[in-house]
C-alpha cells in the first residue's frame, strides 16, 4: 500500500517532469500557431453548436434536400459535420457556399456569447511580450476569428495571419493547408514553430507540416485523443504555460 507521503512525492515528481518538457517545448518559439475554437474560446458556450446544426439541417429541409443527409448527419451535433456531409456529395458546388454562409452567419451570432478560455489572453499577450509572433489556423471562418478578435482587443496580436475555413472543405485541418499557408506567410521554419489545438485533426494537421504540437484538453478523455494524435504535452490550463513564460521573462 502506497503511503501518502510517497503519493506526494510521485505526483510532484510527475508534476516537475511534465513542467519541465512543456518547459522545452516552448523555448526558442517563433512563432504559435493557435486553433480558435477551444484554446482561445468555447465559440459556441452560449449559442450552442447543436441548435446551430440543426439549423443548417432545417435549412436543407427548406430548399427540399432532406434527403441529402444520412438520418445519422442529420441528428449529428457538430455543424461542421452536416457542412462536410454536403461537400462530399456536391463539392465546390454554390450549395455548398451557401451552406457555408449560413454557418459563418451563426458562427458570428456566437461570438457575442463565446466565453474566453481561462489564462488565454494573458498568455498571448504575454508570449507576445517576449517575442512570440501569432496566427490563428482554425476551420472556423475568419471572419469570425476577427470578430471575436476585436470584441477583445486582439487583433493587433494576429494580424493579418488569420487562416481558416475555405469553400475548398478538403483542405480544412487535419490537412496541414492553413498551417503550411501561415508558415509561408511568416517566413519561419516549422521546427521553430509551435501548434496550440484541442483535437487530433490540429495533432494530425501539425503532424504533417511537422510543427511540434501542445494540445489543450478540458478533461483526461479528450487528452488521451491528443496524445494519441502526437502532442508532445498536453495542458488542461494554459496557467502553466504562462507561468513558464514568465519564468523565462
Amino acid at each position: 500500500m502506497t503511503s501518502d507521503t510517497t503519493q506526494t512525492v510521485r505526483v510532484t515528481a510527475e508534476t516537475e517532469n511534465a513542467i519541465e518538457k512543456l518547459r522545452e517545448l516552448v523555448a526558442d518559439v517563433q512563432v504559435v500557431l493557435w486553433d480558435f475554437d477551444g484554446p482561445i474560446c468555447r465559440l459556441f458556450a452560449g449559442h450552442s453548436a447543436v441548435v446551430v446544426a440543426k439549423d443548417l439541417v432545417e435549412w436543407l429541409a427548406g430548399q427540399g434536400l432532406r434527403g441529402l443527409l444520412t438520418e445519422e448527419e442529420r441528428e449529428h451535433p457538430d455543424p461542421m459535420a452536416v457542412l462536410y456531409a454536403v461537400h462530399r456529395r456536391h463539392p465546390r458546388s454554390d450549395l455548398v457556399t451557401e451552406l457555408e454562409e449560413r454557418l459563418t452567419q451563426q458562427e458570428l451570432k456566437a461570438v457575442g456569447t463565446a466565453m474566453p478560455t481561462a489564462f488565454a489572453d494573458p498568455l498571448i499577450r504575454t508570449w507576445l511580450a517576449v517575442g512570440a509572433r501569432f496566427a490563428v489556423t482554425t476551420n472556423n471562418s475568419p471572419r469570425t476569428v476577427r470578430e471575436y478578435l476585436a470584441d477583445r482587443d486582439l487583433t493587433s496580436c494576429f494580424d493579418p495571419h488569420i487562416y481558416g475555413r475555405t469553400l475548398d472543405l478538403s483542405l480544412l485541418k487535419p490537412h496541414p493547408y492553413c498551417l503550411e499557408r501561415a508558415l509561408r506567410a511568416m517566413g519561419v521554419a516549422a521546427s521553430s514553430a509551435l501548434m496550440i489545438g484541442d483535437s487530433p485533426a490540429d495533432g494530425e494537421a501539425a503532424r504533417q507540416a511537422g510543427v511540434p504540437f501542445l494540445g489543450y484538453a478540458r478533461n483526461e478523455e479528450k487528452a488521451k485523443h491528443l496524445r494519441e494524435a502526437g502532442a508532445a504535452c498536453v495542458v488542461h490550463s494554459f496557467e502553466p504555460v504562462l507561468e513558464v513564460l514568465r519564468g523565462q521573462a
